[in-house]
């Protein structure tokens, strides 16, 4: 695999300011997704791909041919352009540590933000390698420029190799997933592929075979406004009502206290004042049972603080997100086993692991396209302190051409 390039190719990816917008009534929310999407499309031209379009949505379509004597099942390959807007990705000036000699890094556009191996014990592994940091001022971005640029270097290194045999490849590039709509747009006929692989996983020599089940609930809390001169009796504050709403949700289901196959409840966004409150609240398991419980226990705390204010109105409603994926990659065990098999043939060490989250692959899955999520080498997403590993970057490259193989030998 060609580092140095792929290096060029990620840090290229990530300068463009891709951050999603909520709520922007748009899609994609943020024009530098079609910036960025249109600088990918000529890329994957150039590349020499075939059916490369960027369609009315953003979204990026193409096609690598197969170079197979006999058929082979086509497959697909997914990521997505837009970065979290939890942290900005405007001006994003990635550092290199080239040979990182171990220790912390203290990242010099903002001096306090210092990337701690006591918070990052997995630095220890990564000594005398290639590491990508932010300058501490926005977020990286490698959610999910690590696995646009690990595709694209895959399939780059595929079309310089036609001696490797493959079957054909599809690829998509999404837009808006960070706030739940990558795949509004995304049409599973046209994908036309058995299954699919996300490349938007952290770590390495990672295979996601679950991923939350997810919901968003909307709690308005209406209260009674008029002039605090003359509120005793007759105001009901909406934000002390929610103030107790929140009180009532049990903190051992908050994401500060909960792990590996826990759920959770986490009010993330409020807005409004004395006559209404609007708050989202994200519900998350890994059982559907147990979501519907989490949508109980709401509906039961908004009655519980209508009792202590009378005059108030709670209302709860709730909207699905995305569901488990390891039902529907059941429906098509060769997505997981040929991954498998294609760290094995590398000398590496699979591990099937599970997504406290989701990715676009939970709703592809869902609409018909089994989709397991495969490692890029992405760190500490969304944070100032994300990082990422040059190797990691080629290890996963090296897997896509493995499993292109894999698919060839096996997936007639």
């Amino acid at each position: 695999m060609n580092l140095e390039r792929l290096l060029e190719r990620f840090c290229r990816y990530v300068r463009v300011d891709t951050t999603a917008v909520p709520n922007a009534g748009r899609y994609p929310s943020s024009a530098g997704q079609l910036e960025l999407g249109e600088l990918i499309a000529d890329e994957l031209e150039e590349l020499g791909l075939e059916d490369v379009e960027q369609d009315a949505h953003g979204l990026v379509w193409a096609t690598l041919p197969s170079n197979a004597r006999h058929p082979i099942d086509a497959i697909a390959l997914c990521a997505h352009f837009d970065t979290s807007p939890e942290t900005t990705g405007k001006n994003v000036k990635p550092v290199v540590w080239r040979r990182y000699e171990g220790g912390d890094l203290t990242l010099p556009g903002d001096k306090t933000k210092v990337l701690r191996v006591a918070d990052n014990p997995n630095l220890k592994e990564y000594v005398g390698r290639t590491i990508v940091t932010t300058d501490g001022t926005t977020l990286l971005g490698a959610d999910d420029k690590a696995g646009l640029a690990v595709i694209i270097e895959a399939v780059a290194y595929l079309t310089e190799h036609p001696e490797l045999s493959h079957g054909p490849i599809r690829l998509c590039f999404t837009c808006d997933e960070e706030i739940g709509h990558g795949v509004d747009h995304l049409d599973p006929k046209k994908l036309a592929a058995v299954c699919c692989y996300t490349l938007d996983g952290g770590g390495h020599d990672m295979i996601d075979v679950e991923t939350f089940s997810a919901d968003l609930a909307v709690v308005t809390v209406h209260g009674v406004n008029i002039h605090p001169s003359i509120g005793k009796g007759r105001m009901t504050n909406a934000l002390r009502a929610t103030a107790r709403f929140l009180e009532l949700l049990p903190k051992e289901m908050s994401p500060e206290t909960t792990d590996g196959r826990d759920g959770f409840l986490h009010p993330y966004h409020m807005e409004g004042g004395v006559a209404e409150v609007r708050m989202n609240v994200l519900l998350r398991d890994f059982d559907d049972a147990k979501l519907f419980e989490q949508q109980q226990l709401l509906h039961r705390i908004a009655a519980q603080v209508e009792q202590e204010y009378p005059k108030a109105q709670v209302d709860v409603q709730v909207a699905p997100q995305y569901r488990n994926m390891a039902a529907g990659l059941a429906k098509e065990p060769r997505a997981v086993a040929y991954a498998e098999q294609a760290h094995r043939n590398l000398g590496r060490i699979p591990e099937k692991t599970i997504i406290r989250g989701g990715t676009d692959g939970s709703r592809l899955t869902e609409l018909g396209v089994p989709t397991p999520n495969l490692s890029t080498g992405e760190q500490n997403p969304h944070s100032p302190l994300e990082w990422c590993c040059l190797e990691d970057l080629g290890a996963a490259a090296e897997v896509l051409v493995e499993l292109a193989q894999v698919w060839a030998r096996r997936g007639k």
